[in-house]
């Protein structure tokens, strides 16, 4: 395509970005309203909750590791199990179910439609705001490697209940596990996921049937419903509870979710399924392990797989493979959606996009994505060796997701509903202040892995930085050394070639500037065709544009039209398909006598100097990386003619 690339609109990014949405279901507008179907609710449990679902699988455990190694008293459990269960219910049950969920961007959620829903209460736009979803984007990154690794291998690590002797073979199974599942992933998963659903049910059901078993096995643990022992907990331990906590936010990984595929599902299935199943589960989980605990010590070493009687031990890993394996499933979509978002918003270079569903929208798959996870996740797997090392790399990540998330709520909640300050303050503070408390825990991970999570994003914001500035840049250059559109269309019109017959699309960035196939198309072939349309691909700050806001045809003079083509950041781009809706505005698009001409560039570092060397050469290759823009704009392969030019940067 003639401009860089990604957004192919302007100069400047959109005004926002998109939200990290899962793979998941097609996002029917029907369910925007709410509508709570059993199999909404069903759908819910194996999309939304698979990530937090499996988080009382270590959750507990490597808080307990953390007392122990602090010498904690052994009623010390009674206080983890109240920092949990009101960690869940603040974070989980009040920021994102009660309020968050209120705040969608047109129907849908996520941290980064967040961000547009802040921009637009302020009423314009702000560079802090773009780098608050550049950080959004890259630390989900960082936690979409580390999720498939911790959750697989806690799974697998309670073979060693069922075979003792059997942990040199979890790391080997482990990898053999993930690279499967990264491998299926170019196949979609829209038949497997049918059985998510169901699978997490009885997952869940597992969970609060294995807790309940065991509350009576020491009664005090009904304490911990009191958040005073919390606040004890703390107070007694002073900065000796920080690592404890770091470990009790493991317990609400997962929880963007609830946000982010809000506009898969709707906002009823989502909290419907949350309070009456996933909730009750997990707390009768915790207090069911506390108890155990509490009256079993030795226990503390894997509490959950040893709340199960020994004949369910190898069914429960069986189960909890399988759940792992779903919410791993979840995170992978999500980093291909978030990514072809990204893409959509000029935050990175085209990628090659393939749709694994007629049915549904949201299933994709981004090869060059699919497999840096994958590299990264088998890593993980090799350097770590046991979940507990792993551990210590987990929460950096999305500790620092959800401060952002607080951060933008409040501008939201402020300026958007015009809420006092007194009331956003009195709600938002509090859990904005616990928040940070377990970002600072989670910080003090960073020498025994947490660094892993905050380097990956650190690159990833490098990227994205580089490729929107050197976007930006660029664009200028070519802008203020081209033609003017208007100029051109009357010049050609007062002396024209030789005209042939047909119709020309220039795909441009810019449609205020001769498009440079356009340009390279007279100078070398020296004709014109009979209709010739500049056309502009915009990526809207809404998910989707409705079928009436798609196209803006102007007339520019006698066989000269400016196309402006809209897409939401939740679609495909389709020019073709755009187009032939064209003819209800009395243009009609033969799809054998149109021809589309694209502009191939090539850089060349060196010489222009719009960016420092290292950085010219960072966005060059990130250039070289990007996919073909007949693809990705859905071209026929056919009917696409390209020019090639070379440009000094």
């Amino acid at each position: 395509m003639s401009e860089p690339q990604s957004n192919p609109s302007s100069a400047a990014p959109a005004a926002a970005i998109p939200p990290q949405s899962g793979p998941r279901a097609g996002a029917d507008p029907q369910h925007h309203g709410g509508k709570a179907s059993a199999g909404l609710v069903m759908a819910c449990l194996g999309v939304v909750y698979g990530d937090i679902g499996t988080s009382p699988l270590y959750a507990l455990r490597e808080s307990l590791v953390h007392a122990h190694e602090h010498n904690m008293a052994e009623t010390a459990v009674i206080g983890i199990v109240s920092l949990l269960f009101w960690t869940v219910c603040l974070i989980v049950t009040l920021k994102y179910v009660t309020l968050i969920l209120r705040a969608d961007n047109n129907g849908e959620g996520g941290t980064l439609s967040l961000v547009a829903k802040a921009q637009g209460a302020l009423r314009r736009r702000t560079w802090w705001l773009y780098l608050i979803g550049i950080v959004g984007v890259s630390l989900f990154f960082g936690d979409s490697m580390i999720t498939p690794a911790m959750s697989v291998m806690s799974a697998i690590e309670g073979l060693e209940l069922v075979a003792p002797g059997s942990g040199d073979f979890v790391v080997p199974i482990t990898l053999v596990i993930v690279v499967a599942l990264f491998w299926v992933q170019r196949s979609g998963t829209e038949t497997v996921a049918r059985l998510f659903g169901p699978v997490m049910l009885a997952w869940f059901a597992t969970l609060a049937v294995l807790g309940a078993s065991h509350l009576l096995d020491d009664s005090r643990i009904i304490l911990a419903l009191n958040p005073l022992n919390a606040f004890r907990f703390i107070a007694e331990n002073g900065f000796g509870a920080l690592p404890v906590m770091g470990s009790v936010f493991l317990a609400v990984t997962g929880a963007e979710a609830l946000y982010a595929d809000m506009g898969h599902f709707g906002r009823k299935p989502v909290r419907i399924s949350w309070l009456a199943i996933v909730f009750p589960a997990l707390t009768l989980s915790y207090l069911g392990q506390g108890a155990m605990v509490l009256s079993h010590p030795e226990r503390a070493v894997n509490p959950f797989f040893l709340m199960a009687p020994s004949w369910f031990t190898l069914p429960l890993v069986l189960l909890a493979m399988a759940a792992t394996i779903i919410a791993s499933q979840a995170v992978i979509s999500g980093a291909f959606s978030v990514a072809q978002q990204a893409v959509q918003l000029g935050l990175l270079p085209r990628l090659e996009t393939q749709h694994t569903s007629d049915k549904q929208l949201g299933q994709i798959y981004l090869p060059k994505v699919n497999t840096i996870l994958m590299v990264g996740v088998c890593a993980l797997v090799l350097t770590f060796g046991s979940s507990t090392r792993l551990a210590s790399a987990y929460g950096i990540a999305v500790t620092g997701d959800m401060v952002i998330t607080s951060m933008l709520a409040i501008i939201v909640f402020r300026y958007a509903w015009g809420w006092r300050w007194p009331v956003v303050l009195g709600i938002m503070l509090p859990i904005l202040a616990l928040e940070l408390v377990f970002f600072y825990a989670n910080i003090l991970k960073v020498l025994d892995g947490g660094f892993i999570p905050l380097m990956f994003a650190a690159v990833v914001i490098l990227f994205m930085v580089t490729w929107l500035r050197g976007t930006m840049k660029l664009q200028a250059k070519l802008a203020a050394e081209a033609v003017p559109m208007q100029l051109i269309a009357d010049r050609l019109t007062e002396s024209p070639p030789v005209i042939v017959p047909g119709t020309a699309v220039f795909l441009t960035a810019n449609p205020r500037i001769a498009p440079p196939a356009l340009m390279h198309n007279l100078k070398h072939n020296r004709v014109l065709h009979d209709r010739n349309f500049i056309v502009t691909v915009d990526v809207q700050t809404t998910p989707r544009v409705p079928a009436d806001d798609r196209l803006t045809i102007v007339e520019l003079a006698p066989r000269f039209w400016c196309v402006h083509i809209r897409f939401g950041y939740m679609e495909q781009p389709n020019v073709p398909r755009a187009l032939a809706d064209a003819k209800a505005l009395g243009h009609k698009f033969d799809i054998m006598s149109t021809s589309y001409f694209l502009n191939r560039r090539s850089l060349k570092v060196g010489k222009g100097r719009l960016m420092p060397p290292w950085a010219s050469r960072l966005y060059a290759g990130l250039y070289r990386q990007s996919s073909e823009p007949t693809n990705f704009y859905r071209l026929p392969t056919n009917r696409v003619v390209e020019l090639g030019q070379q440009i000094n940067i």
